[in-house]
């Protein structure tokens, strides 16, 4: 079946939801597992770029911050399952293309990631990093809603 089963997460209750059932499904395969969170740059308008450039070294700290909190829960929920656990903190300029990467480069069979909660205009204007990877994805993508 399954040996190693990436599991992106943007820290949100959806995601975490998906994360506890990769655990689940890794375990009950005997798989190991990768957290992933991958963090988008800052965006910038031309007219502003000199003062977001500014903000960008915070940005980084934070978001940085914010990855190593998400990827702890990870850890704390595959260890509390006994899955052997790894984790992948990644910068890139869309998070569905270090998504795809991470999978190609370590070798995962499955993919296990949440619907995002993106509705209407939001969706429409943002887009769907879940809906990317599926249509992109050279190995199968586990949907949790």
């Amino acid at each position: 079946m399954f040996k190693h089963i990436l599991l992106p997460t943007d820290g949100s209750q959806l995601s975490l939801k998906a994360l506890r059932l990769g655990v689940n499904l890794a375990k009950s395969c005997g798989a190991s597992v990768l957290a992933l969170h991958a963090v988008p740059p800052v965006q910038t308008l031309a007219y502003v770029a000199e003062i977001m450039a500014a903000m960008e070294f915070d940005y980084a700290k934070e978001a940085t911050r914010f990855a190593e909190r998400y990827l702890e829960d990870a850890r704390a929920i595959a260890e509390q399952a006994g899955v052997p656990f790894e984790r992948l903190l990644l910068f890139g300029s869309q998070p569905y293309q270090a998504i795809l990467q991470a999978a190609q480069e370590r070798d995962c069979d499955l993919i296990v990631m949440a619907k995002h909660s993106w509705e209407g205009l939001a969706r429409l204007l943002m887009g769907s990093e879940t809906h990317k990877v599926i249509l992109k994805s050279q190995v199968p993508v586990l949907v949790c809603h």
